[in-house]
C-alpha cells in the first residue's frame, strides 16, 4: 500500500513539473514573440506571469506537507477545468444574423465626396440645398487645415510627401480602371480560372482573395467624385473579386502620426495595381472587367469583401478579417468572366467580440465610434459611426488617424501565437471574454502610440 501511494505521488509530482514547465514555457514564448513585435509591456507581463504560474507547481513538487497529494490533484484539476472551459466550443446564436442592406448608398454622401465640393460651385449649392442638415457639420471640417496639410497637427514632411506621391500615382491610374475587351473569347473553366486569379493575386502581394456574385446593394446609387459626379451607376457584370492587402503593423502602431497615412495610401496603391492587373488580364481573355480602386469606386468594397467570405463589418465600420482584423486595404474587380463563388463564412464570433470589446471606441480621438450595441439603421443592424466628427479629426491631424485599427485585438501580427488566440475567439464564447481581458492586460486598454520607425523620422 505504501509503495502504491509513493508511486501515485511520484506520478503526480511528474505531472506537476510537466504542467508547470509547460505553462511557464508558453509565457516565455509569448515574451519572445512580444519582444520581436516590440511590445515591451506584453513582454514584461508575460515574464512575470511565467514566474507566478510556475511557483505553485514547483512548490508542490519540492516540499512535503500534509495533504500534499490532495493539493496537487486539486491544482491539476483546476488546470484541466480551465482548459476545458476556455476551449470547449460554445457558440450561442448571435442576434441579427447575416444583414443585407435594404437600400443603396449614394457616394455623394461619403465624406471624401463632400470634401471635394467647392464653395460657390453648382455642385456645392445643389448638394447642400438637398442636404441642409449636413452643411453645419461639414463647415467644421472645412475650418481645419485638411488632410496632408503642412498646417495640420501631425505634419511630418517626409511621410506626408510620401502619401502625396502615392495619391498622385493612384490619380494617374484612374483613367485605366476600364478598358477595351479582346475580340477573341477564350473558353475557360470557372474553377480553374478562379484558382488562377487567387493564386496570382497572392503572388502579387494580396493577403486574401474572395469571389462573390455582384449584388445590387454592393453598388452606389450615384457617383460622388470626379467628372462623373451625380451619374447614376449601372453595373450589369455578374461577379466581383475582392482582394485585401495587409498594412504594416509597425507603421500602423504609430497612429495617428504621419506614417499611418503614408502606409494607408501605399496599400491603396498596392491593392489598386493588383486590381488593375487582374482587370487587364480578364479583358485579354475576352471578358469585361472593371477595377474599383481608391477614389474611383462604383461600389462599397467592405460589403463585397464580406460577401466574398473575407470577413465581417465590425464596430468601427470596417471589414474585420480573421487574421489581420481591420488592418487591410481592399480593392475589387467586377467582371463577367465565369467564376466559382466562395461561400460566405460564419463570422458571428466577430460580431460578438466587437460587441464586448469596444477598444476602438475607447481610443478614438474624436469619439466617433459608438459604445452601444448595434442598432437598426435603414433595416440593417449595424454600429453607427459619426463620419463627420471622424473626418473633422482627420482634417485636424492631417492623417487618416488609424487609432482604432492599431488598438484592435484582431489586428495583431499574423503569426502562430496570435492566430491561435484568433482561433480560440472564433471557437468559444467564453474564450472571447478571456482573450479580451488578456489583451487589455498585455497591451493596455488604451495602447500608446509608438514613435516613427527610425528610417522615417530623419
Amino acid at each position: 500500500m505504501l509503495s502504491l501511494i509513493a508511486y501515485n505521488q511520484s506520478l503526480i509530482d511528474l505531472l506537476l513539473l510537466f504542467t508547470g514547465f509547460g505553462i511557464s514555457g508558453i509565457m516565455i514564448y509569448v515574451k519572445i514573440i512580444s519582444i520581436i513585435e516590440k511590445e515591451y509591456r506584453a513582454a514584461k507581463i508575460s515574464f512575470l506571469l511565467s514566474v507566478i504560474f510556475f511557483a505553485p507547481f514547483i512548490s508542490l513538487y519540492l516540499y512535503d506537507f500534509p495533504y500534499k497529494e490532495i493539493a496537487s490533484i486539486v491544482l491539476l484539476a483546476v488546470v484541466v477545468l480551465v482548459i476545458i472551459l476556455l476551449f470547449f466550443p460554445v457558440r450561442p446564436k448571435i442576434k441579427g444574423g447575416f444583414q443585407v442592406p435594404k437600400e443603396k448608398h449614394d457616394e455623394r454622401n461619403v465624406m471624401f465626396s463632400r470634401n471635394e465640393l467647392k464653395p460657390g460651385t453648382k455642385q456645392f449649392d445643389s448638394y447642400y440645398s438637398n442636404n441642409s442638415d449636413k452643411k453645419y457639420l461639414d463647415d467644421k471640417f472645412r475650418e481645419k487645415p485638411g488632410l496632408l496639410s503642412p498646417d495640420s497637427s501631425m505634419y511630418h514632411p517626409f511621410s506626408f510627401a510620401s502619401a502625396h506621391a502615392n495619391l498622385e500615382v493612384i490619380e494617374a491610374l484612374k483613367p485605366i480602371v476600364n478598358g477595351s475587351v479582346a475580340k477573341q473569347v477564350i473558353d475557360i473553366e470557372p474553377s480553374k480560372i478562379s484558382n488562377y486569379l487567387k493564386t496570382w493575386s497572392k503572388k502579387l502581394g494580396a493577403h486574401s482573395v474572395g469571389i462573390t456574385e455582384l449584388k445590387d446593394y454592393h453598388l452606389y446609387s450615384h457617383k460622388g467624385r470626379g467628372d462623373l459626379y451625380g451619374k447614376e451607376i449601372s453595373n450589369k457584370q455578374k461577379y466581383a473579386i475582392a482582394i485585401t492587402i495587409e498594412m504594416d503593423n509597425e507603421m500602423m502602431q504609430t497612429a495617428p502620426k504621419g506614417s499611418v497615412v503614408m502606409e494607408s495610401t501605399q496599400q491603396y496603391l498596392s491593392s489598386g495595381t493588383i486590381a488593375l492587373q487582374l482587370a487587364y488580364f480578364i479583358r485579354n481573355l475576352g471578358y469585361s472587367a472593371r477595377a474599383h480602386i481608391d477614389g474611383n469606386y462604383e461600389l462599397i468594397c467592405p460589403l463585397v469583401a464580406r460577401d466574398a467570405g473575407l470577413g465581417e463589418i465590425g464596430r468601427m465600420g470596417l471589414l474585420m478579417t480573421l487574421k489581420l482584423g481591420p488592418r487591410v486595404r481592399i480593392a475589387v474587380i467586377t467582371t463577367d468572366i465565369p467564376l466559382e463563388l466562395d461561400k460566405r463564412k460564419d463570422f458571428s464570433s466577430v460580431i460578438d467580440f466587437c460587441g464586448i470589446c469596444k477598444k476602438c471606441a475607447d481610443v478614438c480621438p474624436s469619439s466617433s465610434i459608438s459604445f452601444n450595441q448595434r442598432e437598426e439603421i435603414k433595416g440593417v443592424l449595424r454600429w453607427k459611426i459619426n463620419h463627420e466628427s471622424c473626418f473633422t479629426y482627420w482634417c485636424t491631424s492631417g492623417t487618416d488617424c488609424g487609432r482604432c485599427m492599431a488598438a484592435c485585438p484582431y489586428a495583431h501580427p499574423n503569426n502562430y501565437m496570435h492566430n491561435f488566440i484568433r482561433w480560440g475567439i472564433s471557437n468559444s464564447y467564453i474564450f472571447r471574454r478571456f482573450a479580451l481581458y488578456m489583451d487589455d492586460l498585455f497591451y493596455g486598454r488604451k495602447p500608446k502610440s509608438r514613435n516613427f520607425p527610425s528610417w522615417i523620422d530623419m
